[in-house]
Parts: structure tokens; sequence; C-alpha cells
């Protein structure tokens, strides 16, 4: 089994930054890709950003050029830095890994961006 513990959440005011991070822990052999999703009340989780063991990325198109995905392979943690957040950016962000290939999932943190 893995766990996943996000941690970074919290209220900001738009244009400001907020940088997430989720640790992996428990029987972990080897983690394959990991990312970052978002629920937005009422509607579907959609992905935010992954990122590869060898760190290759992938951005949805609503956050490439504020938002950088990174990870440590040897601390089995990614991270999310987000800049320029703007108010639609508000949601639950969940973190995900591909162990061996199945798929784990943290509990989730908010992130609200208002003034």
């Amino acid at each position: 089994q893995v766990q996943l513990v996000e941690s970074g959440g919290g209220l900001v005011q738009p244009g400001g930054s907020l940088e997430l991070s989720c640790a992996a822990s428990g029987s972990i052999v080897r983690i394959y890709t990991m990312g970052w999703y978002r629920q937005h009340p009422g509607k579907q989780r959609e992905l935010v950003a992954t990122i590869t063991r060898g760190s290759n990325t992938n951005y949805a198109d609503s956050v490439k050029g504020r938002f950088t995905i990174s990870r440590d392979n040897a601390k089995n943690t990614v991270y999310l830095q987000m800049n320029s957040l703007k108010p639609e950016d508000t949601a639950v962000y969940f973190c995900n890994a591909d162990h061996l290939g199945r798929d784990y999932w943290g509990q989730g943190t908010q992130v609200t961006v208002s003034s």
C-alpha cells in the first residue's frame, strides 16, 4: 500500500502564489508518473499537471506558464508551484501517483483564491 499526503493549500489573494507538496509513503517499490488534479464544486476532477519519473511534464492549458510541477524521486515527493493565481483556480487539489501500474490518490487540499 502507498499513502499520499498533500500539504500547502490555503487562502491566497488573486495574483499570489502557493506551493503544494505531496509525499508518498508505505511499501514503495517504484513510483512512475505523479501528478496533480483538481476538482471544482459540482464538477469532475480534472488534470492540472503530470510529471514522469524522468521529469517529462504535461500541463493543462489553463495553467501553462503559471504552474510548475517538479518531483524529488529520492523523497517520493511531488510539488506544484502555483503563481499568478486566479479565482478560477479555486478547487480541491489532489495528488496522484502511479505505483507499479496502480493509481493512488491523496485526500485533497483546498486552494482558495479570493480577495
